[in-house]
C-alpha cells in the first residue's frame, strides 16, 4: 500500500492469492482424500488447515486494500463464500445428521423447490408485519419524542410509561396481540409496533440534544422560534441517532415478527414455516426460512447505511467513512 491507495503491484498479487486459493478450494472438495474417515485423515486436516491460512491470507490482503467501496463488498463476499465453503466441506467430510446442520446444498436445494412458498412467507411476514410495525413504531416513536421535547412536563409522566414497553416479554405480549387483532399478520405488526417504539424514542430524545448549545443560542439571537430551530438545526443533527434507531429497528421488528408467528398465525410467513417444519424435522426448509431472514435484515440494513450516507453526508460521523 502506498499512500493510502492500493499499489497495481500489490492488487495483483491479492487477486492471484485469491484465485489461488478459490482453485485450490474446487480441487479440494472433489479430492479422493477429502475424506477424514479414511486411513489418510492426517492429510485431509492438513490440506484443509493450509487452505484455511490461503483464504485467511487472501481475505486479510483484500481488506487491507484501502479503496472505493465495493472493495469492502467484495472483501465481505469472500468471507462469507468461504464461510459457506467450510460449512459444506465439513458438514459431508464429517457426515454431520441433517438434522443437526444440513448443508448449504441442502439448504439451496430446499430454497430452490420451495420457492413458491417462501414468497408467500416473506410477503406474509416481512411486507405485511415487519414493514408496516417498522414504520408505525418508529414514527410514533419519533412523534413522542418530539413532543416530549417540545413539553417537558411530560418526560416526567410519559417517559416512564414509555420505558415500560421495552421490558414487556415478547413472549407474554404475543399470545395477547393473537387474542386482541387475530391470527393474522396486523397482530404480529401490533407486536413489532410495541418493540420498535422504545428505541425511536430514546434515539430521538438523544439526538435533539445533539446540537451545540452555542448554536442554538444562535439560532435563538436571530429570532428563530422553535420549529424553525427544530427544522434547521436540531433535526438535522439529530440524524445520525435517528438512522442507528431506525437500523436496530429493522433488526428487532423482523426478530419480532418471526417469533410472534410461534403462538398463532394462519397458514403462511417465516416463523410458521419455521416452527411448522422444524416438528417434521424438515430442517433444510427451516434453514431456507432462516437463510430468507438473514438475507432480508442485511439488505434492509445495507440500504438504510446508504440512506444515512446521503442525507446525512455532512456530519462529521459520516465524513469520516470511507
Amino acid at each position: 500500500m502506498n499512500g493510502g491507495k492500493a499499489h497495481p503491484q500489490d492488487l495483483r498479487w491479492t487477486l492471484a492469492l485469491i484465485a489461488l486459493g478459490l482453485a485450490a478450494a474446487w480441487a479440494w472438495l472433489h479430492a479422493p482424500l477429502a475424506d477424514p474417515q479414511t486411513p489418510k485423515a492426517g492429510v485431509f486436516w492438513a490440506a484443509t488447515l493450509a487452505l484455511a491460512a490461503l483464504a485467511s491470507a487472501g481475505i486479510r490482503r483484500l481488506a487491507a486494500i484501502d479503496g472505493p467501496a465495493i472493495v469492502a463488498s467484495a472483501t465481505a463476499a469472500l468471507f462469507g463464500l468461504w464461510v459457506l465453503y467450510f460449512w459444506q466441506l465439513l458438514t459431508v467430510a464429517l457426515d454431520v445428521p441433517r438434522v443437526l446442520l444440513p448443508a448449504p446444498t441442502l439448504i439451496g436445494a430446499a430454497f430452490s423447490e420451495h420457492l413458491g412458498t417462501l414468497q408467500t412467507d416473506f410477503v406474509q411476514t416481512v411486507v405485511k408485519a415487519v414493514a408496516l410495525g417498522w414504520l408505525l413504531g418508529s414514527g410514533l416513536g419519533f412523534a413522542v419524542g418530539i413532543a416530549i421535547d417540545r413539553l417537558p412536563f411530560l418526560q416526567r409522566g410519559l417517559l416512564p410509561l414509555a420505558s415500560l414497553t421495552s421490558t414487556i416479554p415478547l413472549v407474554g405480549v404475543a399470545p395477547i396481540a393473537v387474542m386482541w387483532f387475530g391470527f393474522d399478520w396486523p397482530s404480529k405488526a401490533a407486536v413489532v409496533v410495541l418493540m420498535t417504539f422504545f428505541p425511536m424514542l430514546v434515539s430521538t430524545l438523544a439526538g435533539l440534544q445533539a446540537s451545540d448549545r452555542l448554536e442554538r443560542e444562535l439560532m435563538h439571537s436571530y429570532a428563530a422560534g422553535y420549529q424553525r430551530t427544530l427544522w434547521s438545526l436540531r433535526l438535522p443533527a439529530a440524524m445520525p441517532f435517528l438512522f442507528s434507531a431506525l437500523k436496530v429497528n429493522a433488526t428487532l421488528a423482523l426478530i419480532g415478527a418471526i417469533v410472534a408467528e410461534f403462538f398463532g398465525s394462519p397458514t403462511s410467513g417465516l416463523g410458521f414455516r419455521i416452527s411448522t417444519e422444524a416438528t417434521r424435522m424438515n430442517m433444510g426448509l427451516v434453514w431456507a426460512a432462516v437463510a430468507v431472514a438473514a438475507v432480508t435484515g442485511s439488505v434492509v440494513y445495507a440500504m438504510l447505511v446508504g440512506l444515512e450516507r446521503r442525507v446525512a453526508f455532512w456530519h462529521p460521523s459520516i465524513r469520516g467513512k470511507k
